[in-house]
């Protein structure tokens, strides 16, 4: 199909959508294959068979949308750079700063979907198909090759002027689009403070083991978390930021930052959540309290699961009363809870090793 359009008109237009970041790029095999079954073979996606299924088209995107010839790759900013680092305050869980304006998913999807209309409607003839996160794509990959960053070695993507807090979303087309990205170097360097930093040494250079990963162990891992990892959670209820906090790129700058504006729809509404009013909730509550909010992936049941370990991990670090009396009674309370034996159990051992400790 001889389509006319140039990658200066999807920019103007992914622009126009307020997304910060855009670029265009061929659909072509990828790369990672092998490197990314070997990661599957040894275990390293933890309990998210999701990601064994569908291989092929993970390798050949072109599956995903016959006939496919381009890829449209956005960005969508959730946080500024920022020097800034804040705890949780005592009795609280920290949220991942993705998760804590609306759900990313619908608020890229949403445009996304505005884009492939507008364009579908330029080229009749034209097919596409928008994703964000949920299809079996490699998108850092297929965003790298759209000169949107490169990754780092905590595999997140890099923007050299913005960091790597935000969001991916991207659409395949039949149009042919003609496109020259430039390729963003790597400017990790001999820089290791993400691998330093993780408290359960889950990323090794370029590579990230997500069993031991605590945004893993917190949203997507469904059964116990082993004891090995609780102290290690500290204050994250849901998520963790450490590997992009502690990253040079993310770092504030002097500078005007000319690219990228961070869209509205993240403007935080919860940084943390209180432990005790957690562990006390109801399904209703966790409705209520997370609606449009990506963190109702998380079931009631993990996130009183997290929020008992970093009570516990609260409470080893000596809070003062009465917190301490509030929290310990919400641990003693989850012990009794015959309809959840898993969490009862858990809350009854974390109650014997306060005591031994």
């Amino acid at each position: 199909m001889n389509a006319r359009v140039t990658e200066q008109q999807i920019a103007e237009a992914c622009r126009g959508l307020g997304f910060a970041l855009a670029g265009v790029c061929d659909v072509r095999p990828s790369a990672r294959g092998a490197e990314y079954r070997e990661w599957l073979r040894a275990g390293r996606h933890g309990l998210m068979a999701y990601l064994a299924r569908n291989t092929s088209i993970r390798e050949n995107p072109a599956e995903l949308l016959p006939d496919a010839r381009c890829a449209i790759m956005v960005g969508d900013l959730y946080h500024e750079r920022s020097e800034s680092r804040p705890g949780a305050e005592p009795g609280k869980g920290l949220i991942a700063r993705y998760a804590r304006g609306r759900d990313y998913h619908k608020v890229l999807k949403k445009r996304l979907h505005a884009l492939c209309d507008a364009l579908g409607a330029q080229h009749p003839g034209a097919a596409f198909r928008a994703f964000v996160d949920t299809a079996p794509v490699m998108e850092r990959e297929i965003a790298q090759l759209a000169g949107l960053g490169w990754i780092g070695k905590n595999t997140l993507l890099i923007h050299p002027r913005l960091g790597s807090f935000f969001f991916l979303g991207g659409v395949l087309t039949t149009l042919d689009i003609p496109n020259n990205p430039s390729l963003v170097a790597d400017h990790c360097g001999t820089c290791t403070r993400c691998i330093d930093a993780c408290p359960t040494q889950a990323i090794s250079p370029y590579s990230v083991d997500a069993s031991r990963c605590i945004s893993y162990l917190t949203i997507e891992h469904r059964a116990p978390i082993d004891p090995v990892f609780h102290e290690a959670m500290g204050s994250w209820l849901y998520g963790c930021d450490i590997c992009q906090e502690v990253c040079p790129h993310n770092s504030p700058r002097a500078e005007h930052i000319d690219v990228g504006r961070l869209h509205e729809a993240y403007a935080p509404t919860r940084r943390e959540l209180d432990l005790v009013e957690v562990l006390n909730w109801t399904e209703e509550d966790r409705r209520g309290a997370l609606a449009g909010s990506a963190m109702t992936r998380a079931t009631l049941e993990m996130l009183q699961r997290n929020a008992l370990i970093v009570a516990s991990n609260t409470l080893r670090s000596g809070c003062v009363e009465p917190l301490r009396s509030k929290l310990l009674e919400a641990i003693t309370r989850a012990t009794r809870d015959e309809a959840r034996p898993a969490l009862s159990a858990l809350a009854a051992e974390l109650l014997r090793r306060l005591a031994e400790a």
